[in-house]
């Protein structure tokens, strides 16, 4: 196992945990001070039309918003994909099939991720 490898399945497995426990500290452990979030439901529960929060204060504002709208809110991982420098968690949750995509530092913290969610045709 690399050491990449490493790093993305005790990130995937704690970031899961982390969500599935409500717990907003042990889910902004996972990132770093100035993390940047982009995410389509920034733009929805936010009004926010760039879709991107800078810092984790503006982060945990937007994501204790959305832990009081799902409060049965589960993840469940299908797989992890690993890239040059960032890796991408598919999981299934409140909105369905998803993805976010994590630039990683050096320490294992995300310093920027893009939430994707399945969209559905009519």
């Amino acid at each position: 196992m690399t050491v990449q490898t490493e790093i993305a399945e005790k990130f995937s497995k704690e970031w899961v945990e982390a969500w599935n426990s409500h717990d907003i500290d042990k889910i902004l452990s996972h990132y770093t001070e100035d993390f940047e979030m982009s995410s389509p439901l920034i733009v929805s529960r936010m009004g926010i039309a760039s879709g991107t929060l800078k810092g984790k204060e503006a982060v945990r504002e937007y994501w204790c918003l959305g832990l009081k709208k799902q409060p049965n809110l589960h993840f469940e991982t299908i797989n992890v994909c690993l890239g040059a420098n960032s890796i991408t968690i598919n999981y299934k949750g409140p909105n369905g099939l998803s993805a976010e995509v994590f630039f990683l530092n050096h320490e294992g913290k995300s310093y920027r991720a893009y939430a994707h969610y399945m969209h559905y045709s009519q």
